[in-house]
């Protein structure tokens, strides 16, 4: 039971993360219409609006405490995204990811158990320095700041998304988290970016909202209702590898021979996380 419920939330994440990779290189090749702060407005607020539709949330469905935690899950998930995008615009897709993926790393050791707390993250954090190879002083450091800045939500983001599963039945966390990302989002670059936007581009940005961030979010809290945080956390670093792997066929981003092995290290890594992730008390999965 232990063993299929971690291999259908490692399912999930790893479906989330190439969903997350596809949108984000799409995302990338609208920078020079619209700039990256309207790239993330884009999908946020379209992510807002799809999920207030589809979900239609009632107000039964939650706590004070849930709501409240919703709400700072959508600010966090509004910080990821804008941070995000601002770093690849600097630095490559592949690159910023694997920064990125400190976050999940740091929750991995903090919440890690047992013998194997450090081995994971551990040979996670080598394959992100073979990806990275910040000894090569070519990466520009303030994308790199974007990235960690972005590492640190994504840390938030996976504690408070774990927190709201537990608590809230279903995908209703996301109808309230989504709405207040897309409006912290609109608050924050709304006035710079709402003239670039054009009929075909609103259009485009329905398809893109649902790669990045509707389906991913979505499939990443159903796994964390099965994964531990230490477990997703260090899944998470099969993330890096999926970008490269984008990068290379939609954004032309050849990767080193460092890279490669990168790749190989981090997926290693996810693997052996996800077969010993299961949480020992699994919560409702309730999907309505």
């Amino acid at each position: 039971m232990a063993a299929n419920q971690a291999r259908t939330g490692a399912a999930m994440a790893v479906a989330a993360m190439v969903s997350l990779q596809m949108g984000l290189a799409i995302s990338v090749t609208l920078i020079d219409r619209i700039g990256v702060e309207g790239v993330a407005w884009l999908r946020l607020a379209w992510a807002g609006v799809l999920l207030l539709v589809i979900v239609r949330p009632r107000r039964a469905a939650y706590t004070r405490s849930s709501f409240l935690t919703c709400v700072l899950l959508g600010v966090v998930t509004a910080g990821v995204t804008l941070l995000f995008m601002a770093a690849v615009d600097r630095i490559p897709l592949g690159t910023a990811s694997a920064l990125e993926f400190l976050g999940p790393l740091g929750v991995a050791v903090a919440r890690g158990r047992g013998r194997t707390r450090l081995l994971w993250p551990g040979l996670a954090a080598l394959g992100v320095l073979l990806l990275t190879q910040p000894w090569s002083g070519t990466v520009d450091p303030v994308g790199v700041g974007y990235a960690l800045a972005a590492a640190a939500c994504w840390a938030g983001y996976i504690l408070l998304t774990q927190r709201v599963g537990d608590q809230v039945t279903g995908i209703h966390a996301l109808a309230v988290s989504m709405p207040v990302a897309g409006l912290v989002a609109t608050l924050a670059v709304g006035p710079a970016v709402l003239d670039r936007m054009t009929p075909q581009i609103l259009l485009l940005g329905v398809g893109i909202a649902v790669l990045l961030p509707v389906v991913p979010f979505t499939l990443e809290l159903l796994a964390l209702r099965r994964l531990t945080a230490a477990a997703f956390g260090t899944l998470m670093s099969l993330e890096p590898g999926f970008a490269m792997i984008v990068g290379f066929l939609v954004l032309h981003q050849v990767p080193g021979p460092f890279g490669l092995v990168g790749i190989c290290v981090v997926v290693a890594a996810g693997v052996g996380a996800a077969r010993a992730g299961a949480r020992s008390a699994p919560v409702g999965l309730e999907i309505a």
